[in-house]
This record gives C-alpha cells, sequence and structure tokens, in this order.
C-alpha cells in the first residue's frame, strides 16, 4: 500500500509541476496578444484560465496512462500493492480528476465566457451604468446556460442499455432511468456535454489546425519580405496615389464641382493614401529596429525549425491517415463508431509512446509536445485567417492589439481544440490511451518438454487489447470519457479524413503562396490611426 501510495504522489507531483508551468505559459500568450490600449483585468483573467484549465485537462492525460500501466509488471503480473480495492482507489482519483475539470470546462463555456463576453459587447455599445451591463450580459448567458442543461439532460436521461423485459411498464422504464443515472455518477451526462464540445473543437481543428500545420513551417521556411524592398515599393505607391489625387483635384479648378464619379474616386483615393502612410510609419519604424536585425541574424535557425515542423506535420498525417485506414478496414462499422478491436496496421506514433512509456516521463513529454505543437499551429492557423462566423469576420488576431472580446473568442477556440486532441492522440496511438504498457497472462499447453511426449500449461505475457479479460487489464479513464457514445466516435472518425484533407489543400496553397509582407496582417483598412501609437516590434 505504500509502494501504491508512492507512485500516486510521483505521478500527482509530476502533474503539480506541469501545472505550475501551463499558468506560466498561459500568462504570457495572453499577455503577447491582448490590446495594450483595451486590456481589460477580467478579461485576461478570464482567459488565461480559460486556456489553462485546457492544457491541465490535456496534461492529465499521461498520468492516467502511467497509473493504469504502472500496476502491472512487464511480465503481465499485478504488482503485490496493486489488490483490487487499490486498483479501484486508483482508478476513482483519475476519474474524480476529470470530473472537476470537466466540469470546470463547462463553467467556463456557458456561464464565465460568455458573460464576460457580453458584459463588454454592452459596455462598447452604450455608456449606461454597470447594472444594467450586468442584466444584459447575464439574459444572453441564460442562453448558453439552457443550452448546457439540455445536453446534459440528454445524456443522463438517454441509457446506453435497454430494459430487457419487453412488457415493462411506464414507471419501469422511468424507474430504469433514474438507476441507470445513478449507477454511472453522472458519467453518462458528463461525458456528453464534454463529447458535444469535443466535436465542435474537431470542427476548429480541421478549420484552424490542419490549415497552421501547413501554413507555420512553410512560412519559416520561405521567411518574409525585406522591409528595406517594401518600404521602396511602398513611397513609389504612394508618389502615384499622389499624382492621381492632384489630376482629379485639377479638375475643379475654375470653381465648378466634381462629378459623382470622380467625387467616389477622390474618397477612395485618400482612403488609400492614408493606408499607404500607415504603412510607411510601420515599415520605416520596422526596418530601424534592432529585433529586425535579430531575425535576420536568426534565418537560418528558423528553417531549421520550419523543416523540423513540416516533418514532424507529414509524421502526425501519416500517422493519422494509417489509423483511420486501419478503422475502415477492421473496425466494427459506423454503428460502432469504428472502434477496432486492436491494430492491424501500425503507425510511428502507435510505436513510439508504449516505448517512451516504460520510462516515466518520456511519454509525459512528448504528449506535451505534440499538445504545444497543436496549440502553435492553431494559433498560427486563427492569426493567419482571423475568427470568422461564416463568410463574416468577426476578430482579427494580432500581437499587442487584441480586442477583450477576441482574446476570449480565441481561448475559447483554443480550449475546444485542446479538448480534442485528447481523441487525435488517441486516434494515432489507440493502444497507448486505452491501456499504455500493461500486459496480461494467457494460458499456453505445450506437448513437448525436452523431446519427451508430454502436457505442460505455461503463461505467456501478452499486451493487452480489447480481447483481454476485464480483470487482467485496467482501460484508462479517458477512454471511457472519449467512447461512452458510440455517434461521437463515428464523427471524429470522419472528421480525421476532413482533417487530413484540410492539411493537404492548404499545403499546397502555402507552397503556391509568395513570401508574406513583413506587417503582414497589421495594417487594415479598418484600422484606425491610433493604433499606430504602439507598433509591434515582434515581425518576421
Amino acid at each position: 500500500m505504500a509502494a501504491a501510495s508512492s507512485e500516486l504522489l510521483t505521478g500527482w507531483c509530476l502533474f503539480g509541476l506541469s501545472l505550475l508551468a501551463i499558468l506560466a505559459f498561459c500568462w504570457v500568450y495572453v499577455r503577447k496578444y491582448q490590446s495594450r490600449r483595451e486590456s481589460e483585468v477580467i478579461s485576461t483573467i478570464t482567459a488565461i484560465f480559460a486556456l489553462a484549465i485546457a492544457l491541465i485537462t490535456s496534461a492529465l492525460l499521461p498520468v492516467d496512462i502511467f497509473l493504469v500501466s504502472y500496476m502491472k509488471n512487464q511480465n503481465g503480473t499485478f504488482k503485490e500493492w496493486a489488490d483490487a480495492n487499490v486498483t479501484r482507489q486508483i482508478e476513482d482519483t483519475v476519474l474524480y480528476g476529470y470530473y472537476t475539470l470537466y466540469s470546470i470546462i463547462l463553467f467556463c463555456v456557458f456561464l464565465w465566457i460568455p458573460f464576460v463576453y457580453f458584459y463588454y459587447e454592452e459596455k462598447d455599445e452604450d455608456d449606461t451604468s454597470t447594472c444594467s451591463h450586468f442584466q444584459t450580459a447575464l439574459k444572453y448567458t441564460l442562453g448558453f446556460l439552457m443550452v448546457c442543461a439540455v445536453l446534459l439532460l440528454i445524456g443522463a436521461f438517454v441509457p446506453l442499455d435497454v430494459p430487457q423485459k419487453r412488457n415493462s411498464t411506464e414507471w419501469e422504464k422511468v424507474k430504469f432511468l433514474f438507476e441507470e443515472l445513478g449507477s454511472s455518477h453522472g458519467l453518462a451526462a458528463l461525458s456528453f456535454s464534454i463529447s458535444s464540445l469535443t466535436l465542435i473543437g474537431m470542427l476548429a481543428a480541421v478549420t484552424y489546425t490542419a490549415y497552421g500545420m501547413s501554413a507555420l513551417p512553410l512560412n519559416l521556411i520561405k521567411g518574409t519580405r525585406s522591409p528595406t524592398y517594401e518600404r521602396l515599393e511602398n513611397t513609389e505607391d504612394i508618389e502615384e496615389v499622389e499624382q492621381h489625387i492632384l489630376r482629379i483635384k485639377s479638375k475643379c479648378k475654375d470653381g465648378r464641382p466634381l462629378p459623382t464619379r470622380d467625387r467616389r474616386n477622390l474618397q477612395q483615393l485618400e482612403e488609400r493614401l492614408r493606408i499607404l502612410r500607415r504603412r510607411e510609419r510601420h515599415l520605416e519604424f520596422i526596418e530601424k529596429s534592432c529585433w529586425t536585425k535579430f531575425c535576420g541574424a536568426m534565418r537560418p535557425l528558423k528553417i531549421i525549425w520550419g523543416v523540423f515542423f513540416i516533418l514532424v506535420a507529414l509524421l502526425f498525417t501519416i500517422s493519422l491517415f494509417l489509423s483511420n485506414l486501419d478503422k475502415a478496414l477492421h473496425s466494427a462499422g459506423i454503428n460502432s463508431g469504428f472502434i477496432i478491436l486492436g491494430t492491424n496496421l501500425t503507425n510511428p506514433l502507435n510505436m513510439l509512446l508504449p516505448v517512451l512509456q516504460t520510462v516515466f516521463p518520456l511519454d509525459y513529454i512528448l504528449i506535451t509536445t505534440i499538445i504545444m505543437y497543436f496549440i502553435f499551429t492553431s494559433m498560427a492557423g486563427i492569426r493567419n485567417m482571423g475568427i470568422w462566423f461564416f463568410w463574416i469576420r468577426l476578430y482579427k488576431i494580432r500581437r499587442g492589439k487584441t480586442r477583450p472580446q477576441a482574446l476570449l473568442f480565441l481561448c475559447m477556440i483554443l480550449l475546444l481544440i485542446v479538448l480534442h486532441t485528447s481523441y487525435m492522440i488517441y486516434s494515432l496511438a489507440p493502444q497507448y490511451v486505452m491501456y499504455g504498457s500493461q500486459k496480461y497472462l494467457v494460458q499456453h499447453n505445450m506437448t513437448l518438454v525436452d523431446g519427451q511426449p508430454g502436457n505442460v500449461t505455461t503463461y505467456v505475457p501478452k499486451v493487452c487489447d480489447a480481447d483481454a479479460p476485464e480483470d487482467q487489464c485496467t482501460i484508462t479513464r479517458t477512454y471511457l470519457f472519449l467512447h461512452k457514445f458510440w455517434f461521437f466516435s463515428a464523427a471524429y472518425y470522419f472528421g480525421n479524413w476532413a482533417f487530413i484533407a484540410v492539411f493537404l489543400i492548404g499545403l499546397i496553397v502555402s507552397c503556391c503562396k509568395g513570401k508574406k509582407s513583413v506587417i503582414e496582417g497589421e495594417v487594415d483598412e479598418d484600422d484606425s490611426d491610433i493604433s499606430d501609437d504602439e507598433p509591434c516590434v515582434y515581425y518576421g
């Protein structure tokens, strides 16, 4: 029992260290993108907390796998301290951890983030009292709470099993529903709600992460245009526009009014001149910046990172393709959510993770690296595309210039993408996520002993799979949350194919595009001149 407590303490201590690192990362990340002029304390705290909770939930995945794996020896036998009660205690500890974190995620998605968002939207639109802003924000937030309640009720009162008696009365059916709810301790309700959010996260991952996985490495390899050359081109454009403006104004020197068409053209040219002059100020600042010179010196390192990221992206895509192909060929079909019984077509990550898992925390480091890679590629996709609602662009994400509402949207999207990351890792390494490195003993009969006839029974260790006895292999709590409802698993399966397709399309588009401007996305038509007061130095 003391050994069991020691192993639990080791796992949770590493989890605690990860917690501190995650909080520090989230603080730096949010502060890097929030607007210096429009920053709000509450929105900043909300964004940091929401992103941290998502990352902490993902950090619990390797801890879950480590704990179920460490209960067994490599020969397939349980360790001395790992009796039934200790195993149940470990499972319950991880399960309650997921209960807590997923409940906080529901609180953030359906109450805290919407309330803070609508509060600042009302604050921007009118100058009424704080009480009025609070009431209006609460009114809109109630709609999100109703959606959350509906999801919880659907998950709780739609049992996965049906009563065996066909002639059951209505009261017996209702009683059965409540027994199902009580027996699962709300697991189905919470799993359905989280799976619904994960499904939205899948759509965000297909949109932003898949494109970012191709755009980020190629942008690092290609680099940006020279600020000196861009400034020269911009100066020529300014001179050209000024000549057009003078030509139009010369038509009204005798006092005659300009025609409607000329007035419209003059207005458009003056707006373009304003933007070009703003670009001139930005380019002049970048050209003289020490950061630009430093980025130029680090150019070879950026190319190396870009090559590394594109190789990692190809590794993920190939592994995901092989995993999905395995499900298409060997799974039980769509009615089972394409759940596969064992691994027939292995992939590089599915082989690597179980090997690293035997030397803790190597797999923990790799999982963390994968999650952070998804975060950075998602951020690259969001920054390149912006936040859209169908064909309407809602917000732009820029370093040091992101509004509080856009920051909340950003962290909401990243939270949903990180939720989907757990299933992505399962798709890449199903054996690892389900059982870790566990093995169980299989009876093997030998008919020859030293060349003499005989019948000897031996036990051979075998890697745990879906055919293993329930009392010999412990399934991770993560797997139970991911596969509680088959139709979500089926949707994730098709989402993986869409992810691969979008990545390949994004790779082709990124290869065909030229170098980005050194001030890409920093000067737009709808920006005000006030935004030039604090130019951002982190270009390139």
